[in-house]
């Protein structure tokens, strides 16, 4: 016997956190399309997302790791201390050889780039939402290489920061300082500067102006189309 077609009350609930609104609009259309899905709720910044998620109760979040004043990592935190439940999907710009795994450790359900097409994209979506972690091939050999204890450490120096490190580099190759960074982030200065100490330290940087040059060039390249 066929199995009957879920109604309007059963659709899963999706809800979009990015602060793109071209995006989130294509990203909402999509999701509209299918016939057992439906948005609930959007946002583009991370203290917005958590109150209405609270309310919106989604059994799925789509959101950007970038987002203005909180990134997507605290975000999918927040959530999942409220929300245990829901699951969260990661859909970003961002390379995901450096934020998939740091997804998966906050929380995350997968994680899948902006580049990829709507078809990847309910891939994703579809698989998350059954229950099952979603990952690139090479992201997926990658993990399991980990596990198994066969994969070499990471050549790249910014893989050895802190989530909150690598926030922080983020935003000084965004142009702010460190008195803007602790209020965006409600941290002291004391505690910024200290962070900035130990970034220049795992990236072998001598001085604060070699470590806002580094930053600038490293959002550039993460920020170029194709990147």
């Amino acid at each position: 016997m066929a199995k009957a077609k879920p109604t309007s009350k059963e659709k899963q609930r999706i809800f979009i956190v990015d602060d793109h609104p071209v995006f989130r609009e294509g990203l909402a259309g999509l999701v509209r399309r299918e016939p057992d899905l439906a948005i609930c709720g959007e946002a583009d910044n991370a203290a917005q997302a958590l109150g209405a998620i609270e309310r919106a109760k989604p059994d799925l979040v789509l959101a950007d790791i970038g987002l203005p004043g909180r990134s997507g990592l605290e975000l999918i935190k927040d959530i999942l201390a409220v929300r245990p439940r829901t699951a969260v999907l990661v859909i970003s710009m961002y390379d995901e050889s450096l934020y998939a795994e740091r997804v998966l450790r906050a929380g995350g359900r997968g994680y899948i780039m902006k580049q990829e097409g709507p078809e990847k994209i309910l891939q994703a979506i579809r698989h998350v939402l059954s229950e099952q972690l979603y990952l690139s091939g090479k992201m997926s050999v990658r993990i399991l290489e980990a596990f198994s204890g066969r994969r070499a450490k990471t050549s790249s120096p910014i893989g050895r920061l802190t989530d909150r490190e690598l926030e922080i580099l983020q935003l000084l190759g965004q142009g702010k300082d460190s008195h803007a960074i602790a209020k965006q982030l409600h941290l002291s200065f004391k505690t910024v500067d200290a962070h900035r100490g130990h970034i220049k330290e795992k990236l072998n940087l001598r001085t604060g102006t070699e470590l806002i040059v580094y930053a600038a060039r490293w959002v550039e390249r993460e920020q170029a189309p194709g990147a």
